[in-house]
């Protein structure tokens, strides 16, 4: 069996959680909207009309969140910044919402926590939006203006940045396919969204370097597996392409300042321009990357969809998303991230959604458990072969709000009764504490 003691003694484990996804509060001590706010109070856009409103109540409840974290004996928390409560309009500061994140900075540390701030996970001001969002250059020079507030702000007592969260998300889910907000169906407009997401980290890893002498900041990006679905030749070759689209689309210009030659043709295609400049923005070294791995992707090549090529349904167990269950999968990332960018990794993002019920006052979920053991042993076998993997996020903390899902997917290992806001720690939180002991 695996154990604690198998790792590195600096080697970090953690948690990790978003937000939109568990503060509630939206509407509380000067926070403003995001864009998330009013996507999910459009008809339609989320499951059963879910929001964000309460979430977990977790604006509230941090201190009894952070008393479980040092329950189970986390080493670090991953969280982000809610950009509209600290910038209701995305420029101007709100202090009581800058002292919310002082209050649980001040707290993680008192219980020796180590904090990991993520800048941005999807929540953008609203009124960012209204002037163009992340369509509009200029965000990126918003984006360092918040970033070089929050440096200065907590810089003293953080020293582990992201500045992103998975910018194709950001980009090609909240601007072309339209499951995530803003909710635009646009190919061209996720294109210079991606572009001015990454001009925006860019621009934030610049101010880091000129504020913060003894930190170290990064970009996480969801890493995606991708694999051919049948043994056709011209799937190989479509496999290949899609994992330009979705890896090294927003790996490649952060190290090599340069996009990979498919993710030009699209600009070129379009004509859209890439001055040099931008791409050394791009290109401000970083410390780490941070890796969200969850599943592969099969695709095949499909001469009658629009984009050349379909998913197709592999035959491993799933979760509740319906995503596979593939450690290997993190193994062979892990693996291909290190050769390919020679960067410190932590993965940022693991988990998975279970079907998971309160019994008699407990959660059973060995399914959870036996994920994590396997990924925790992929892990561990990377670490064997010389990856610089640095620490380990389990997505999530607690059970949260889904995005467009709502409230009907379950990640955590705590599980959170949204009637009461009762949390109670499922069997693979006690699984967990077990291990980090061992």
């Amino acid at each position: 069996m695996i154990r604690r003691v198998d790792f590195p003694k600096d080697f970090i484990f953690g948690t990790a959680t978003a937000s939109y996804q568990i503060e509630g509060a939206a509407k509380e001590d000067g926070r403003g909207p995001s864009i998330w706010d009013v996507f999910s109070h459009t008809l339609g856009k989320t499951l059963n009309g879910d929001t964000g409103d309460i979430a977990c109540d977790h604006y509230h409840r941090f201190k009894e969140d952070i008393g479980l974290m040092k329950e189970i004996r986390l080493d670090a928390y991953r969280f982000s910044i809610a950009w509209p409560r600290v910038m209701p309009d995305g420029k101007n500061v709100n202090q009581k919402g800058v002292d919310f994140y002082n209050r649980l900075v001040d707290k993680l540390l008192e219980n020796d926590i180590t904090p990991f701030i993520t800048l941005y996970h999807w929540d953008l001001p609203y009124a960012l939006y209204e002037k163009g969002g992340w369509l509009n250059p200029d965000i990126a020079m918003y984006f360092r203006a918040y970033a070089t507030f929050m440096f200065n702000e907590l810089g003293d007592r953080v020293k582990h940045w992201i500045t992103l969260n998975e910018p194709w998300c950001s980009s090609f889910l909240g601007y072309f396919t339209g499951d995530h907000a803003p909710g635009h169906q646009n190919i061209q407009e996720a294109i210079i969204a991606a572009h001015n997401l990454l001009r925006a980290h860019g621009y934030a890893v610049q101010a880091f370097r000129e504020d913060i002498k003894d930190g170290k900041i990064g970009l996480t990006n969801v890493v995606i597996k991708v694999e051919p679905g049948d043994s056709k030749p011209e799937s190989f070759l479509t496999a290949a392409l899609f994992d330009k689209f979705v890896n090294a689309w927003y790996h490649d210009p952060v190290v090599f300042g340069k996009y990979p030659e498919e993710a030009v043709k699209a600009y070129t295609e379009r004509g859209l321009e890439i001055p040099d400049s931008d791409m050394d923005v791009i290109a401000t070294p970083i410390d780490f990357f941070g890796v969200n791995y969850y599943t592969r992707t099969l695709v095949v090549y499909d001469p009658n969809s629009p984009l050349g090529f379909s998913y197709t349904q592999g035959n491993l167990p799933k979760t509740e998303m319906g995503w596979e269950i593939y450690p290997q999968g993190l193994f062979d990332m892990l693996v291909y991230l290190k050769e390919r960018y020679r960067l410190p990794l932590y993965i940022t993002e693991n988990g998975m959604a279970g079907p998971d019920k309160v019994e008699n006052g407990k959660v059973h979920d060995n399914y959870r458990i036996d994920y994590l053991e396997k990924h925790f042993e992929k892990v561990l076998d990377a670490l064997n072969a010389g990856v610089n993997v640095k620490g380990y996020f389990i997505w999530s903390l607690m059970d949260n709000f889904e995005w467009a899902y709502g409230y009907s997917k379950r990640f955590g290992i705590i599980y959170i009764d949204y009637n009461t806001q009762k949390r109670i720690l499922k069997d693979s939180a006690l699984w967990l504490k077990e291990f980090l002991k061992s």
